[in-house]
């Protein structure tokens, strides 16, 4: 009966997995800078939908109740909060999300360069997709370029510390330079995008020159703005 029992007892699988989410990190006056959420979200209804959230409070010295109302009035913009950072845990409440430690930013630090070894394949720099991006899917490619020789759906999100290059329609959202390449570009043959970011600077949809929608375009930063053009 004992054997039987072992037989039958099955350990729980655990497995480690990543998600990409957004830091906010909150100023005084806070209402200023919800009001500053509010303009986000009504340019880009949809932004931050289904997207989690990590608050860093190491700007600001919230109390409880002040921390409680902050959360309340992200819930109330549909605004879901995975943990937080930066804050006493003494602060917290039970009912309040954890708070986490050891998150690391897109930002990859150079490092000094080591011998390479002997039959040591060289680091891939760039990734090719040759199926089109569903709506859902994310790609995530902090190590250089991603081209992409389909197109970019709805919903979609394609992330590169380089480059991006799509040689079909982009409707969904491109994020290139995350590791600090402020050259970096992103390239479409059919703009249609919900976002475009490069190192952090970003546009939403509503942002996007009418007269450029449906044409080949090209994005990059000119000091901390960013300029959309025509692809010629």
């Amino acid at each position: 009966m004992e054997a039987a029992a072992k037989v039958q007892r099955q350990m729980v699988r655990l497995r480690g997995r990543s998600y990409v989410a957004f830091v906010f990190v909150p100023t005084v006056p806070i209402l200023d800078w919800l009001a500053e959420i509010d303009a986000t979200i009504a340019r880009s209804p949809g932004f931050f939908a289904g997207r989690p959230v990590v608050i860093d409070l190491s700007s600001v010295d919230l109390s409880q109740a002040g921390i409680g109302h902050l959360l309340t009035s992200l819930q109330d913009r549909n605004i879901r909060v995975l943990g937080l950072e930066g804050v006493d845990e003494g602060r917290l409440t039970p009912m309040m999300p954890p708070l986490l430690s050891g998150g690391r930013s897109c930002v990859i630090e150079p490092t000094a360069p080591k011998k390479p070894e002997a039959k040591a394949e060289p680091k891939q720099t760039s990734l090719l997709l040759e199926a089109p991006v569903r709506s859902g899917q994310t790609v995530i490619f902090p190590e250089g370029d991603v081209t992409i020789l389909g197109s970019v759906g709805s919903g979609a999100e394609v992330v590169a510390g380089g480059s991006i290059h799509i040689y079909g329609a982009l409707r969904g959202r491109a994020m290139a330079g995350v590791n600090g390449h402020t050259s970096a570009r992103i390239y479409c043959q059919k703009i249609e995008a919900e976002l475009l970011a490069i190192d952090g600077f970003y546009q939403t949809a509503d942002d996007i020159d009418e007269a450029l929608r449906g044409k080949p375009a090209q994005a990059w930063l000119q000091g901390n703005t960013m300029r959309i053009t025509a692809l010629n």
